[in-house]
């Protein structure tokens, strides 16, 4: 695979707006941002053809700076880091990737963040009544090494009609289905960086490739599609 470099100056702009996040600097600094953010689209083209060797990648976006302040306490304008994420071709590939760089804050995410209702309530049904190859893919040597356990927001108990008490409850509780690999920014700034990125999404098909079965069938394994 070809090598890409992530430059230094990335983390040096972040870490400056972080201390200037107004519009004035920012405005300033343009010139230095909109030529990172061109390198970084290259970047993501070149995640994406590496994606396409072993997947199938519908759409690719590299997420605006602006920040969203209407609902949000924290007022100031732009975000401190580049996040982008790539969306697998639905409705047959389920799951997504995301990379968000920022200095001493970088990391790989992957899975399912905001699950809709009804793909959440079949992933907790799959999950009550077996959870044996879910807990088999994730206890996976190879899957360990680079992701370690399952990430992800949950509820206190026990979601509406599932018992508390159900031996796969750890599992059932999840409101999202996600595993977070943190990064170095050393890492990040490594000549070997797009293999880092390309190893890790591929160690996460098996989970993926589980997620998609389960999504695309209903529980007496009739395909929905």
């Amino acid at each position: 695979m070809a090598k890409h470099t992530i430059n230094p100056e990335t983390f040096s702009f972040f870490s400056e707006l972080a201390d200037n996040n107004n519009r004035d600097w920012f405005e300033k600094n343009k010139p230095r941002f909109k030529s990172l953010e061109g390198e970084m689209k290259d970047f993501i083209n070149q995640v994406t053809q590496g994606l396409n060797q072993h997947d199938h990648i519908e759409k690719a976006k590299l997420f605006r700076i602006y920040r969203d302040v209407r609902f949000s306490k924290n007022k100031t304008p732009y975000k401190t880091h580049f996040g982008m994420a790539f969306h697998r071709e639905k409705p047959a590939l389920r799951g997504g990737y995301y990379i968000h760089l920022e200095a001493g804050k970088s990391f790989f995410g992957v899975g399912f963040w905001a699950p809709n209702p009804a793909d959440l309530f079949r992933i907790r049904k799959e999950l009550e009544v077996d959870a044996d190859e879910f807990r088999e893919l994730m206890s996976a040597a190879d899957f360990k090494k680079y992701w370690g356990g399952l990430d992800g927001d949950e509820v206190k108990t026990a979601p509406k009609g599932f018992s508390k008490e159900h031996p796969n409850i750890d599992l059932i509780r999840k409101k999202q289905y996600v595993f977070i690999k943190n990064l170095t920014d050393k890492a990040v700034l490594s000549e070997d960086f797009l293999k880092t990125v390309d190893n890790h999404f591929r160690s996460i098909r098996p989970f993926f490739d589980y997620m998609s079965s389960v999504l695309t069938t209903d529980l007496n394994g009739e395909s929905l599609l």
